[in-house]
């Protein structure tokens, strides 16, 4: 095949990114070490919902890739979802000054560049940095991903979705993870071990197991990130009042020390999304844009549904108007069933430093499509700033490779100032839904008979009575249990507080009101019978009244997700 001469490859990168509609400007294309302002490189908006990778090195310039992509989503009115693990990303909220060096780049592809500030919204997992708190129910958050955060094998992750149907037919609210221990506690007890037959595939050693994982997540200071109020995905589909796209970003200020807490706790934000939005079709700009960084977090080690799950999700939500950037090293890190579905491909420099980056190198070349690059130098010398890049174009093929110059961000590269951060939280209207826990009387409430902790406002008052009247067993103590095993796991006293003696008086009860009677042998009737044997007339008096709540099987989503919203409906 004869040679391409400069003017013929550069005819052939114009000519494959002159597109009719709305674009992410990228940069300009590079040919034969030249750099060519008038061949720009350009994503289709309308095929952000295609999905991405933005991948390569340490400090090739990933993170600046994202944060240019993200301004320009955000000024044609798209909401960006991003997890900021440095903090650098915050800088979004900050208008970049000029120099003499940026003005020197942004002139030579043809950029015009002028500072500008973006709405940013900054949230923190759990609370734990300075953003506004991002919370989710256990049960909301559903077995397959809870199974992902505790390592749990095939076997126990399977053991684990039976607990969870046990909870969801019984009307065991599974808020925070001392809900859920006091349910495996109870099954693992003597007043539960009918129960625990009645699950079959749920041993009493396989919940021992579980419940001791889940008691050592607690140890380690997880709890804070499950609870209520449950952070509602829906709110990062907003826009500002001028009509440019929210940037939310996710603070992430102690991935180091919970790096599988953190990809999994994305993987629940985009099912959750995933469930609730209706199918879209094809739009001229996508809905949402959701970057998932370091994602080799999701897939090291994970289990076959739990990979299956991801598979789908991606799979299926650009139909519902959302776009998923994966940002990893290498293609490698992703399998090869998602890896084929991200159709918008931006490769920042790998390193070839030992055998293994070698066969990195040519895994990654393979990917792409044939070029008039030599892929594996270019891969290998390309500065920082630069990037391979292929797009999908309007008619849903693939653009030209072209070896891009990238644009500058026109907000700061670097962390906002502390100050702005906490003004920004402070003015923010999620504060005021999601600032304040509560903690409402849930599983744990119902099986040991105590009152809910006192919390925000929002908190009801708390019941340590069950529902019909009846006091709760106190033939086992759920909160002794787990001091036990945490003091086992850690080889320490407990951090647990002792218990409090329970009130000799309670406040009467207002009557109940009127409740429908089940008919002989229905629904109702038998529901009452599954827990009324092992916890007496109390529970088995609650489970009847439940009557048309509980007249339908709970449906979890494709990760075993089952939202608040999804619940009320």
């Amino acid at each position: 095949m004869a040679t391409k001469t400069t003017a013929e490859k550069l005819a052939t990168i114009q000519q494959g990114y002159t597109l009719e509609g709305a674009t992410i400007e990228l940069g300009a294309a590079i040919i034969d070490g030249e750099l060519h302002k008038d061949a720009p490189v350009r994503l289709p908006l309308a095929m952000m919902n295609r999905h991405g990778l933005v991948a390569g090195a340490t400090g090739t310039g990933k993170t600046v890739t994202l944060h240019m992509m993200a301004e320009q989503l955000s000024t044609a009115g798209v909401p960006v979802f991003l997890a900021d693990i440095k903090g650098d990303l915050s800088g979004l909220a900050t208008a970049a000054v000029g120099s003499d060096k940026l003005t020197a780049r942004t002139q030579s592809i043809g950029q015009p560049w002028a500072g500008k500030a973006f709405p940013v919204e900054f949230l923190a997992l759990g609370g734990d940095g300075n953003g506004v708190p991002v919370r989710a129910t256990v049960t909301s958050f559903g077995p397959v991903l809870l199974a992902r955060i505790m390592e749990l094998n095939d076997t126990q992750e399977s053991s684990l979705q039976l607990v969870f149907y046990f909870a969801d037919k019984n009307g065991l609210e599974l808020i925070d993870l001392k809900d859920l221990r006091a349910v495996i506690q109870f099954l693992t007890s003597d007043e539960g071990k009918d129960k625990l037959e009645e699950l079959g595939g749920l041993s009493k050693a396989t919940a021992g197991v579980i419940l001791r994982e889940l008691v050592n997540l607690e140890a380690q200071g997880l709890e804070k990130f499950f609870g209520e109020p449950e952070f509602n995905t829906a709110e990062l589909l907003r826009t500002a009042p001028d009509g440019r796209g929210v940037v939310t970003c996710l603070e992430l200020p102690t991935l180091q020390t919970k790096p599988m807490l953190f990809s999994t706790f994305l993987m629940w934000l985009l099912a959750d999304l995933f469930e609730d939005l209706p199918e879209a079709g094809d739009l001229d700009k996508p809905k949402l844009v959701f970057f998932l960084d370091e994602a080799h977090l999701l897939f090291n080690g994970a289990s076959k549904a739990f990979l299956d799950a991801i598979t789908t999700t991606v799979r299926l939500i650009r139909s519902k108007g959302v776009g998923i950037f994966f940002v990893t090293q290498t293609p490698k890190d992703v399998p090869a069933d998602v890896l084929g579905q991200l159709a918008n491909r931006v490769q920042h420099a790998l390193r070839a430093f030992t055998p293994e980056d070698a066969k990195a190198l040519k895994a990654t070349v393979s990917t792409f499509p044939v070029s008039d690059y030599d892929l594996e130098e270019i891969l290998t010398s390309a500065g920082i700033g630069e990037a391979v890049i292929t797009v999908m174009n309007e008619k849903g093929a693939p653009t030209p490779v072209a070896l891009t110059r990238l644009r500058a961000p026109e907000s700061v590269m670097g962390p906002a100032e502390d100050a702005l951060v906490r003004s920004t939280v402070a003015g923010s209207a999620l504060l005021g839904k999601y600032g304040t826990a509560v903690d409402n009387p849930s599983a744990y409430e119902k099986l040991t008979g105590k009152g809910a902790a006192p919390t925000g406002p929002a908190a009801p008052e708390p019941s340590a009575a069950m529902p019909g009247g009846q006091s709760a067993p106190a033939a086992y103590d759920v909160d002794a249990e787990a001091r036990r095993i945490e003091e086992e796991i850690l080889g320490r006293p407990s951090s647990r507080p002792a218990p409090t003696p329970a009130p000799a008086t309670r406040a009467p009860r207002p009557p109940a009101e009127p409740q429908p009677q089940p008919e002989p042998g229905g629904m109702m009737g038998d529901l009452g019978g599954v827990l009324g044997g092992a916890l007496g007339g109390g529970l088995k008096s609650m489970a009847r009244s439940m009557g048309t709540q509980l007249g339908r099987e709970l449906l979890r989503g494709v990760f075993g997700t089952s939202s608040t919203r999804r619940r009320r409906r």
